[in-house]
């Protein structure tokens, strides 16, 4: 079991705060080695009777340096994109970032090249948990 990121359980209240429920607390990919990402969750939308499935990978940004974890969190999303497009293809991935990510790195050339050319769908979190998350999807 992979460690959890520091804001875990931010992001994973704020999610069924607005009505998902977490399937998996952890979820696994069929893979060699076997790898995780942090938490899948589905909503159901009613007006259409379908179930919207995710899988989100947290990341915290904490890093002095910004660049060194769009790198390290641009690799595990391509990664967990193509392992989740064998396994599990209804699903969608989603990387969650803080506030201070999302007005820092991402605001930034590089970070909003990482956005349009791999096709990041992000979810924007405070890390006091009080506000409501924001859903971006290129």
């Amino acid at each position: 079991m992979s460690r959890r990121d520091v804001y875990h359980n931010t992001v994973k209240q704020a999610l069924i705060q607005e009505g998902w429920t977490i399937t998996h607390d952890q979820y696994t990919f069929q893979s060699e080695p076997e790898l995780s990402t942090d938490i899948g969750a589905e909503k159901i939308i009613a007006a259409e009777k379908q179930h919207d499935k995710i899988v989100v990978e947290i990341k915290s940004f904490l890093n002095v340096s910004q660049v060194t974890d769009l790198e390290k969190a641009m690799g595990q999303y391509i990664l967990y994109k193509r392992l989740l497009k064998r396994q599990e293809p209804d699903r969608k991935l989603y990387l969650a970032v803080p506030t201070h990510a999302f007005e820092g790195i991402f605001s930034q050339q590089v970070g909003l090249i990482a956005i349009e050319e791999l096709d990041i769908k992000l979810i924007v979190f405070s890390v006091s948990g009080e506000e409501k998350l924001r859903w971006k999807i290129p």
